[in-house]
């Protein structure tokens, strides 16, 4: 049984702060080291509970953030970019099941650092008209190549964002959001003793599991930060302009999605 771990930073236990998720400062140094100990966390949850091997994404920012040496000698990762399935890299091989670690609040959510994909860029996205956040997003994408989401780790918000989407998913809360910026966190060595159990525990709960699913054709509405950025967009010739400052685009599959919004992510950096 094979399992793939997508891990992002923002909603590790102790992380608040913007600083802690960029490259190139002290604060960053430290919360890689969190990030890698809960991917590790699940990492040695999952591989307890039965599975045979275990990939980690490292899903945050350029990709390069996990200290490989620091994770459990039976684990592979999965680094660098670009890719073709992103925060969901690893699929192609073949899953049986996912797990994400340290996810966050969606765009314009009330959780901890809460955006979607890039906070720069994106404000909101709609597919087939309900609002979806990374975790909406990457589980139907999971769930188009039949696999589900088994665990999934953030703080409070994140978590009720995406119990509705999907059912059956074991929780772990790692931290309580006061705002954008505050809030209550556990301590780094109980949110890798409550990620490991979930992890465990998940794998005897696999066979009951359906994945999430989004039946193509695949409308994604995209709400963007600027009318600059909607103007760069919609240089991509599929793009439509609804107003100022929404797009529309219409693709057959949710791995069709993903590799647009990511393509759109990346030309954002012209105007940054």
């Amino acid at each position: 049984m094979r399992i793939l771990i997508s891990t992002d930073i923002e909603g590790v236990a102790g992380v608040f702060h913007a600083e802690q998720a960029r490259p190139g400062n002290p604060e960053y140094e430290r919360a890689r080291v969190w990030m890698t100990a809960e991917a590790n966390a699940a990492a040695i949850g999952a591989l307890d509970g039965g599975a045979t091997e275990v990939i980690v994404n490292d899903s945050h920012g350029g990709f390069r953030n996990i200290l490989s040496h620091q994770l459990d000698p039976r684990v592979r990762v999965v680094q660098g970019k670009p890719r073709r399935l992103g925060m969901m890299g690893g699929l192609e091989e073949g899953c049986d099941g996912v797990m994400l670690v340290g996810y966050h609040s969606r765009a314009q959510g009330r959780g901890i650092l809460a955006h979607t994909i890039n906070g720069f860029a994106f404000s909101r996205v709609f597919i087939n008209g309900q609002e979806l956040g990374e975790a909406g997003l990457y589980g139907a994408l999971a769930g188009e190549m039949d696999v589900p989401v088994l665990m999934a780790a953030g703080d409070d918000v994140f978590i009720a964002e995406n119990q509705g989407l999907l059912p059956g998913t074991r929780w772990v809360q790692t931290k309580s959001a006061h705002g954008q910026g505050s809030g209550v966190s556990l301590s780094q060595q109980q949110s890798c003793e409550a990620i490991a159990t979930a992890a465990r525990l998940a794998l005897g709960e696999r066979a009951a599991l359906r994945p999430m699913r989004i039946a193509a054709p695949i409308e994604c509405r995209l709400q963007v930060q600027t009318t600059a950025l909607a103007d760069l967009f919609c240089l991509w010739p599929t793009l439509e302009r609804i107003d100022g400052v929404t797009l529309r685009f219409t693709v057959e599959s949710m791995a069709s999605a993903i590799r647009v919004l990511n393509s759109l992510s990346a030309m954002s950096y012209m105007l940054r």
